[in-house]
């Protein structure tokens, strides 16, 4: 049996009945980790010593006849800017090449009360910034449907792992669409849930308004069984919200019959032809399961994109004034006073879609220049979230692409950030008003790239969009 390429569900029910056990499963990601991580480049650290040391525990826990969680014992990968106690995270960054956190991340501390298993730290966008998973300092990460293609980002090592059964699932943040975005490259399942419902506690800032922790899996049950472990109140995240969280694992299946779904024609007006005929035959797929289709118009969510830009910038200029080379990370090796080695670690330290965006968040907040834009950003922000509200009023859930097209070719040279900013379109408003959204497979294209289907929800409705995802996938949603 091929266990690698079984789901994180599957494998853990294995696990607990002793079909196979934790050690050996850990053996079989780490040598596949190991094997392809030469080409795919999916992992910055692999944690061979401490994965199965954890693997060991968990088998004598299971041995002893000791109750343990419904994912324990399955490997996964975290995002290298999520703390992990005494592990390298580095936020693919030469800033911070060496840096060890002393304390873990919530969601990585609850993973492991969990008896999930680490098997490695993610690559990614240097600091999260980026959309093609080029940025990393450690080199890009490829995508294992075609290595001549980007994963997507910033979470693309993470959405790489879990496509190429280098680990069972993956964590990842997204910030304006950095789960779903390789999620949709890669062809797995990538949640991003409610603003707040996830603790921030040990991710490492982009935008603190817009961050938000999520999973990469290879469904929609996985996706859930996550999300039941890293959903969960903490005092040590003043953003985090302290509200009743249900199962989410419970009530996936059923029909879909009354659900009342928008599509926002902005969303797929510049899409590929491809890219559209997959999203439109998912939409089919959706209707023929008793959804109620409306196509609807938003107009809003151009103005969604430029206020993104300039609100994460903004955050991003405040978030990464910390590194200066005095606590921790990279230090300039000559500098003649302070302010210079401040100058000289923060010029060698950061790459330069890092650079540009905290020139471009700085001079947002600069005097003179405070109420023109940033200030003009949360407003438009304020707007946008106005009109989602009124739309949730009538609907469901909203349908889009996450995506114009599938994943870009690696290398290509794109001279023009700007351009590669406005396809964020899609994915984007869910950042901005703080509200849940997951991205799908649904269908591959005539070069067998894979293609995202965007579905989104009303704050604290993740049960509907998992609900949704799984009936979708097994209907036979990915043709």
């Amino acid at each position: 049996m091929d266990y690698l390429s079984l789901s994180a569900w599957e494998i853990a029910e294995k696990i607990k009945n002793k079909e196979i056990s934790s050690v050996e499963v850990t053996k079989l990601s780490l040598e596949r980790a190991k094997e392809l991580n030469k080409t795919i480049n999916g992992y910055i650290t692999i944690c061979e010593e401490e994965a199965l040391k954890k693997a060991a525990e968990v088998d004598a826990k299971i041995s002893n006849g000791e109750e343990v969680s419904p994912l324990a014992g399955v490997p996964y990968a975290m995002k290298d800017n999520i703390c992990t106690k005494n592990i390298l995270t580095t936020c693919g960054s030469k800033m911070l090449y060496n840096f060890k956190p002393p304390y873990d991340a919530f969601v990585t501390k609850r993973l492991d009360e969990a008896d999930c298993v680490l098997i490695g730290k993610a690559n990614m966008d240097e600091f999260a910034m980026g959309s093609t998973n080029e940025t990393s300092y450690f080199g890009p990460v490829k995508n294992p449907r075609n290595t001549d293609r980007v994963p997507g980002g910033s979470s693309g090592g993470s959405g790489a792992i879990v496509a190429a059964d280098m680990a069972y699932f993956a964590i990842g943040s997204d910030t304006g669409g950095s789960v779903r975005l390789p999620a949709s490259f890669c062809g797995v399942t990538g949640l991003k849930p409610t603003y707040g419902l996830v603790s921030r506690f040990g991710l490492v800032a982009f935008a603190s308004s817009l961050d938000q922790i999520g999973p990469i899996t290879k469904n929609a049950k996985d996706a859930a069984l996550v999300m039941n472990i890293i959903s969960a109140y903490d005092s040590m995240d003043s953003t985090s919200l302290n509200v009743e969280r249900p199962d989410y694992a419970e009530g996936l299946n059923g029909n879909l019959k009354g659900i009342k779904i928008a599509l926002p024609k902005e969303y797929f007006a510049g899409a590929s032809e491809e890219v559209l005929a997959k999203t439109n035959a998912a939409i089919e797929k959706l209707k023929s399961l008793g959804a109620e289709i409306t196509e609807v118009s938003l107009p809003i969510s151009e103005y969604a994109l430029a206020a993104y830009y300039i609100i994460s910038s903004a955050e991003a200029s405040s978030n990464l004034a910390r590194y200066d080379g005095v606590k921790y990370g990279f230090r300039a090796e000559e500098y003649t006073d302070i302010i210079d080695m401040y100058r000289k670690t923060r010029g060698e330290g950061f790459g330069a879609e890092v650079k540009r965006r905290i020139m471009i968040g700085t001079y947002a907040l600069s005097s003179g220049y405070y109420d023109a834009y940033y200030k003009k950003a949360q407003q438009v922000r304020g707007l946008v979230k106005k009109h989602y509200d009124e739309l949730f009023e009538k609907f469901d859930l909203i349908a889009s692409p996450v995506y114009s097209t599938t994943a870009l070719k690696l290398g290509e040279k794109r001279t023009d950030p700007v351009e590669l900013y406005a396809n964020d379109l899609c994915t984007v408003s869910a950042n901005i008003t703080g509200i849940p959204a997951i991205s799908v497979p649904c269908g591959n294209t005539s070069d067998d790239m894979p293609v995202g289907l965007q579905l989104m929800a009303k704050p604290f409705d993740e049960k509907l969009l998992l609900k949704t995802a799984n009936i979708f996938e097994k209907e036979g949603g990915n043709n």
